[in-house]
């Protein structure tokens, strides 16, 4: 069968914004995806939190490199879901980066797992960073915020989050 990709909502910052959040999310897919383009310019890190869920059910696994060196960390037993926002790290001004936020089986009665894939080119210098998290709760993901560690998103930020699910 085939796959079909939904888009459910898009969000586009005028100006900056702390966080962007999808709410009321329909029960009625397979699987979400999150397309976010953005960029903070001081935030190292990216952080994302499932339906209001502020307790330490949360973990990850990152795998990171540049081209030059690689990194791994595992973290568990926090109060949000990560990625690395690459330019942050960087501190470039104005250059966006690209990021997949894929929630499996968001809608079934298990613990979630989201991967989070985040690359950023720098003419033939570039950063990627995978993330595999972990939410230890078995509702259905009816809500997702996306947060930089500190400072706000920049003006032009888009989010869009699609459905997923077999034709």
């Amino acid at each position: 069968m085939p796959i079909t990709y939904d888009n459910i909502a898009t969000t586009t910052l005028g100006t900056a914004a702390a966080n962007i959040t999808f709410s009321s999310i329909p029960a009625t897919y397979t699987d979400l995806r999150i397309v976010l383009v953005a960029n903070n310019n001081t935030a190292d890190w990216g952080f994302f939190r499932i339906n209001g869920d502020t307790g330490t059910n949360y973990s990850f696994t990152q795998l990171s490199g540049d081209g030059a060196s690689a990194a791994s960390s595992r973290t568990s037993t926090i109060s949000y879901g990560a990625w690395e926002n690459v330019n942050g790290i960087i501190n470039t001004a104005n250059t966006f980066q690209m990021s997949i936020f894929d929630f499996f089986s968001y809608a079934g009665s298990t613990n979630k797992t989201v991967l989070v894939e985040t690359a950023r080119d720098r003419n033939g210098s570039g950063n990627v960073a995978r993330y595999v998290n972990l939410w230890r709760n078995t509702a259905a993901i009816t809500s997702v915020l996306l947060y930089p560690n500190s400072g706000n998103f920049i003006a032009g930020t888009t989010a869009t989050l699609y459905g997923i699910k077999n034709a």
